[in-house]
């Protein structure tokens, strides 16, 4: 079973519901983390969006990288340039993927337009875990 880890920021949002998406679609193919370059909680509007499509991402926790148990992962996958710039150095053992997925946490307007922009980035994350999970059945990664 390969370990996979989410990073991005804050592990508030994207990261949260990547780690969501890959518990519900991997299960006995990966082993599930994801941490921030700091820790800012479950973002309630992400935890929302991800509840539309009945996964419940509440009882995760925003958590910072811990670099021990990131040089146990057989799979790093960033989610933003922040957290592709400063994650630490890894062995070449561990595959890197980089998907950078714009945060839908700054976007300003109404309540509708600020959830279909989490809805934007859920379906993103959404198909890319579902991509990411068959190349690893498919032994691709």
């Amino acid at each position: 079973m390969k370990k996979v880890m989410f990073l991005c920021t804050a592990n508030s949002c994207r990261s949260q519901m990547a780690e969501g998406f890959a518990k519900e679609f991997g299960k006995g193919i990966i082993e599930v983390y994801s941490a921030g370059i700091f820790a800012a909680g479950v973002h309630q509007r992400a935890a929302a969006v991800m509840k539309e499509l009945g996964i419940d991402i509440t009882r995760q926790k925003s958590k910072e990288i811990d670099p021990y148990l990131l040089l146990k992962m057989d799979i790093l996958v960033t989610l933003c340039s922040h957290a592709e710039e400063y994650c630490p150095k890894l062995p070449p053992e561990i595959n890197r993927i980089h998907w950078p997925i714009k945060d839908p946490v700054g976007t300003a307007g109404t309540e509708e337009e600020v959830m279909k922009d989490f809805r934007r980035a859920r379906e993103e994350i959404k198909e890319k875990v579902r991509g990411l999970i068959k190349d690893i059945s498919d032994s691709k990664i």
